[in-house]
């Protein structure tokens, strides 16, 4: 392994986008502790970790890297940009314009991209004015929450909040282009691993002082590791679909006869799913915060509180559907069939056109359920071990996904690299396929 890891650093193109991709990285971090103007940070982060740590606000923090509670300048992080690309992605399956974008190519792609962009600007000025306006009707309850004018505050926030998801957008892409990996997932991926830190710390503590046993504490990291191998396995399983490509002649040449396939992930939908669940089930306890002393709202908070028998069935058969949900939008099948027909493709014993798009929609309905299954079991798993088993810190679900999905991603083009040189990967006997990126 040390071996691989100087071949990585004998490669000066890599090593240039590694450190490259490291100092941008670190200009992330660096931001996420310039507070906004007029706010006591400490105050909302004290304030959110007793009242909204499992809420919509909670699941926010998570993509902003912890930036959220401490009203940093990147407090929206990336989001506003993940959910501009997500509305784009459902636009382009229901709107025809979008859905020739699509089919475009690269130009189509340019546009995409444009108007993500636009879309990430309106979502962060909407966004920012919504915080801006929520902050204010707390400043009541939280004691020099709000350090300056009202009206200066709100325009101030909505500016700051808006340029610095500009900035980590902009941040992403420049890894992507001039970086190594997907500048997005890395930006989240780092702000999910500078938490381990603190919680391993917390834990040591814990063990030092005797609220964990010892016993326990190795049968904890087990699982978490039996998990983790469980989580990368599952991210990597695919579904081989062999296709033929007939010899043809061309001009005075002879193409074709190319043997290869069609890879179908058993977890197309990537953590998309968990999103869209997660939240639609915290919304009964946000609005709780927001109306206090509603019977109605309090009943339905005790009744979708985390760790409770209906919060985690209705949760894992929310995840089950959006999984087939968005896959069905992701991959269509019957593009991926008119596709082959156009270039003479066949899938051996399947004739071509419509036959080829059901044979391809019935195994992607078959391999989705077990990766919907393995996304609910992966999901629900951090309420079962903190509201059931007691154990002191999240550990599944959306971060760990993200967090495995991105290093294999990442891992795979280095791999690519360093396999184009003539040098050994990280793997000898197999090659990582990578997970999917954000």
């Amino acid at each position: 392994m040390i071996d691989k890891m100087e071949s990585m650093f004998r490669i000066p193109e890599l090593k240039r986008r590694i450190l490259f991709t490291i100092a941008l990285l670190v200009v992330y971090r660096l931001g996420g502790h310039i507070t906004v103007p007029g706010i006591d940070g400490k105050a909302l982060s004290d304030w959110f970790a007793q009242s909204q740590a499992g809420g919509l606000f909670g699941l926010y923090d998570l993509f902003a890297g912890g930036n959220f509670r401490r009203a940093t300048i990147f407090a929206l992080g990336i989001m506003p940009y993940i959910s501009a690309s997500i509305i784009l992605q459902l636009f382009g399956a229901v709107i025809p314009y979008f859905e020739r974008l699509r089919k475009e190519g690269e130009a189509g792609r340019k546009k995409i991209t444009q108007f993500t962009r636009y879309g990430t600007v309106l979502l962060a000025l909407i966004q920012s004015y919504g915080i801006s306006i929520y902050l204010l009707s707390m400043a009541p309850q939280i004691p020099n929450l709000i350090t300056m004018n009202p009206f200066g505050f709100q325009l101030l926030t909505m500016l700051t909040l808006t340029t610095g998801t500009v900035f980590v957008m902009w941040l992403g892409e420049q890894i992507t282009e001039r970086g190594i990996g997907n500048g997005i997932s890395l930006v989240i991926f780092i702000g999910i691993v500078a938490r381990f830190p603190t919680e391993l710390w917390q834990t040591w503590r814990m063990v030092r002082t005797g609220d964990i046993n010892m016993l326990f504490l190795i049968i904890l990291i087990v699982g978490m590791l039996g998990v983790t191998a469980i989580v990368v396995a599952m991210t990597q399983a695919q579904r081989k679909i062999p296709v033929q490509y007939p010899k043809r002649v061309v001009g005075r040449k002879m193409v074709g006869g190319v043997s290869t396939h069609i890879p179908l992930r058993v977890n197309t939908a990537g953590v998309i799913p968990i999103i869209f669940a997660q939240s639609i089930i915290v919304f009964p306890s946000t609005l709780g915060s927001f109306f206090r002393d509603s019977v109605v709202v309090d009943t339905l908070n005790a009744i979708f509180r985390p760790g409770e028998p209906v919060y985690i069935i209705l949760y894992a058969l929310m995840i089950v559907f959006f999984a087939y949900f968005y896959t069905a939008i992701v991959l269509n099948p019957v593009d991926l069939a008119e596709n082959m027909k156009k270039y003479g493709g066949f899938v051996p014993g399947i004739r071509q056109g419509k036959p080829t798009a059901n044979y391809i929609d019935r195994i992607l309905t078959r391999i989705t359920f077990p990766g919907a299954i393995y996304l609910a079991a992966i999901a629900v798993l951090p309420d079962i071990l903190i509201y059931r088993a007691g154990m002191p810190f999240y550990f599944g679900g959306t971060s760990l996904l993200i967090v495995v999905g991105v290093a294999l991603d990442t891992l795979q083009q280095i791999e690519g690299h360093l396999l184009v040189r003539h040098y050994d990967g990280f793997l000898k006997r197999t090659r990582l396929r990578g997970g999917r990126r954000m």
